[in-house]
């Protein structure tokens, strides 16, 4: 079943918009002071790579990001069908394995440090979503339409 533009959400045709004209084309380890990778999947239809600009946490050796579309995503869904993946960030280009998380608990627990980190972005997204209360079980319902993904990096010791 496909989206049409006008029924996606504002906080989504935002951040495509975002992503589309105010990230360049290149080097997007840069801009928002690091806040932002250049991930590649490969599609779960056409088998070719596919790039998307997401914001991302990094957490003990470990890279989040967050699918305000939830597992609509096509980003996501190609993630669920192929989940090798490589990531662009700080100048690297690494290979790694994705693992999608939909369990509304661990999705706070990303929402959360992501307040800790950059409390005014995130506030700011949150009521983009509608969301005015940031307590815990606020947090909670919010998540259970998002989906978040954990990349994990194999560390070869060279």
């Amino acid at each position: 079943m496909t989206q049409t533009r006008r029924s996606l959400s504002l906080p989504w045709r935002l951040m495509r918009f975002l992503n589309r004209h105010l990230m360049p084309k290149t080097r997007p380890e840069v801009r928002l002071n690091g806040l932002v990778l250049l991930l590649t999947t490969t599609g779960r239809k056409s088998g070719l790579p596919r790039q998307t600009r997401l914001q991302y946490e990094k957490e003990a050796g470990v890279i989040y990001v967050a699918s305000a579309r939830g597992q609509q995503a096509d980003w996501f869904r190609n993630i669920v069908a192929h989940p090798r993946v490589e990531v662009q960030l700080e100048g690297q280009s690494l290979r790694g394995l994705a693992e999608p998380i939909t369990d509304p608990a661990r999705v706070a627990d990303f929402l959360e440090l992501r307040l800790k980190r950059h409390p005014l972005m995130i506030r700011l997204m949150l009521l983009s979503h509608g969301l005015v209360k940031t307590d815990r079980a606020h947090l909670e319902q919010l998540a259970a339409q998002l989906a978040l993904v954990a990349i994990h990096f194999q560390t070869d010791a060279a």
